[in-house]
């Protein structure tokens, strides 16, 4: 089966970036939509941002502008590029993979297979 493994969080100054990486084992992502989740603490899961295999980028409002989410070259990794972090992307932040969506969805129901999240904490 496909696993996927989260890793890059750590806490980082407000205004810094941090890039985060989802490495795929088991098979590629060839046709799957990847998504990016977060959840704070008492908050519930957010979507952040998703890609499908046909190029299609979907952002959340809350970050557009600031985060962006890529798909390495070999189909084996996924990647969400952070910017000008502020204290409230504070979360643990989960890679999600999905089947073939032509619009890309920010949904958790949509996703099937899940890493296990890395904490992101944005504080000075």
């Amino acid at each position: 089966q496909l696993q996927l493994v989260e890793s890059g969080g750590k806490l980082v100054q407000p205004g810094g970036s941090l890039r985060l990486s989802c490495a795929a084992s088991g098979e590629t992502l060839n046709s799957n939509t990847i998504g990016w989740f977060r959840q704070a603490p008492g908050k519930e899961r957010e979507g952040v941002s998703c890609a499908t295999s046909f190029g299609r980028t979907r952002y959340a409002d809350s970050v557009r502008g600031r985060f962006t989410i890529s798909r390495d070259s070999t189909k084996s990794a996924v990647y969400l590029q952070m910017n000008s972090l502020k204290p409230e992307d504070t979360a643990v932040y989960y890679c999600a993979a999905g089947g073939i969506f032509y619009t890309c969805p920010i949904n958790g129901d949509n996703y099937n297979y899940w890493g296990q999240g890395t904490q992101v904490t944005v504080s000075s």
